[in-house]
């Protein structure tokens, strides 16, 4: 059986005639860029998330960099945030010839630790970064108070949680003075090609978001600030419109497939329960857990699985066993930014950093996609399932540092 780790085409078919409608209502109108297309979008998505404000820019990577540069982010002005995620939350800083700042992660949730914000934070320190990886929320609370106790600007990396609801009902994205959002193909929520999103609550901010995005202009040809070119495609635009009322049932799905695939790990005696951070013998594989969802949680998107990520002690032995059984799968991410070529400039210490390192070292992704069926995640289990029982010669590649 094959089981790839993404497939985009049955969503694309489910949909094609009025993304086909969509796609060719723009290419007949043969206004592409911005225009009424992109302002019905941002008023949709505003809606949505319940912002103020949203405004609709190139990429994920864009939507950082931008709202980097709304806070007026300088050369050597400090950054905080958390070393384990995608490349661009710690380039964008760098970009700006600023200085990323890292800490370590929450072993559950792998989002950044709030206990070790305060420790890095010095007289340079301008904003903090939490990222919202594989679509759950980090711990806003602690890390607002840590904000408002050092007068620091908070840019929340929601690139993989569209849609997740912090504890109080509040989407990410939404709690901070930025929220920044990527609709890359492979997202809960992809467009047909590269685009983003920001959102705030501020009315002076969004301002500066709208004119930075167009080279700071306002009126035309008369520049206010300097910005740079981070519009979003009218194309995009409408895909993204045909797209998004169907963004809640897909996570639903998702999560579906996450509690189906712990169910049967639990069954077969790989795991004993999810969130668990030592490997024992009850425990080869480690299961994510979704930290804000209890018996009495009314939250609708309390994690919406952009990954699915378990842990396991023989991990690059397990991806081969995987990939020769046609299962996709891949690490995400191999290499956290304190370890990467690029920023040993800033001459971390890497004992600094044992979560990360250690989720660097034995994470892996399986397929989480809504139209998995339960024939393909069963047959996803049984074959980790061989592995862990055929594995016992197999030396470990990850003992779990953080833990002793």
């Amino acid at each position: 059986m094959k089981v790839p780790l993404l497939d985009l085409k049955p969503q694309y078919y489910s949909l094609k005639k009025e993304l086909d409608e969509a796609v060719l209502r723009v290419c007949e109108s043969q206004m592409f860029i911005l225009g009424k297309e992109v302002d019905e979008m941002e008023k949709e998505f505003a809606q949505y998330l319940g912002a103020k404000h949203a405004v609709g820019v190139s990429s994920g990577t864009d939507a950082l960099l931008l709202a980097l540069m709304a806070i007026d982010i300088k050369p050597e002005d400090e950054v905080i945030m958390p070393t384990y995620s995608f490349f661009a939350t710690a380039g964008v800083v760098s970009r700006l010839n600023a200085k990323p700042v890292f800490t370590d992660v929450d072993p559950v949730t792998f989002n950044i630790d709030p206990k070790d914000i305060e420790s890095k934070i010095t007289e340079k320190t301008k904003a903090i970064i939490p990222v919202h990886l594989y679509g759950q929320s980090a711990e806003m609370d602690s890390i607002m108070e840590i904000a408002a106790k050092y007068n620091l600007k908070v840019i929340e990396d929601g690139a993989q949680a569209i849609s997740t609801q912090y504890k109080d009902g509040r989407c990410v994205g939404t709690i901070g003075d930025i929220g920044c959002y990527s609709f890359f193909p492979s997202k809960n929520l992809g467009c047909f090609g590269d685009a983003g999103l920001v959102v705030t609550n501020d009315d002076e901010l969004a301002y500066k978001l709208k004119i930075m995005r167009v080279h700071g202009m306002d009126p035309k040809y008369y520049h206010k600030v300097i910005g740079g070119n981070f519009r979003i495609d009218a194309l995009q635009a409408a895909v993204l419109r045909i797209k998004l009322p169907h963004l809640d049932s897909w996570s639903e799905k998702r999560r579906i497939n996450a509690d189906l695939y712990n169910k049967l790990f639990i069954e077969r005696g790989l795991a004993e329960e999810t969130g668990k951070i030592i490997f024992d013998d009850k425990n080869s594989v480690l299961l994510p857990k979704a930290v804000y969802k209890d018996s009495k949680s009314e939250l609708k998107n309390y994690h919406i699985f952009n990954q699915y990520i378990i842990r396991v002690q023989k991990r690059n032995s397990l991806l081969d066993h995987l990939r020769k059984n046609d299962i996709g799968c891949d690490i995400y991410y191999p290499v956290p930014f304190h370890r990467q070529e690029c920023f040993q400039y800033l001459d971390n210490n890497d004992q600094d950093y044992p979560v990360s390192n250690c989720a660097a070292n034995d994470s892996i992704a399986l397929p989480i996609f809504p139209e998995l069926t339960e024939e393909q995640i069963t047959f996803v289990v049984d074959t980790i399932s061989d592995f862990v029982k055929n594995s016992e010669n197999i030396p470990l590649e990850c003992e779990n540092c953080f833990c002793k």
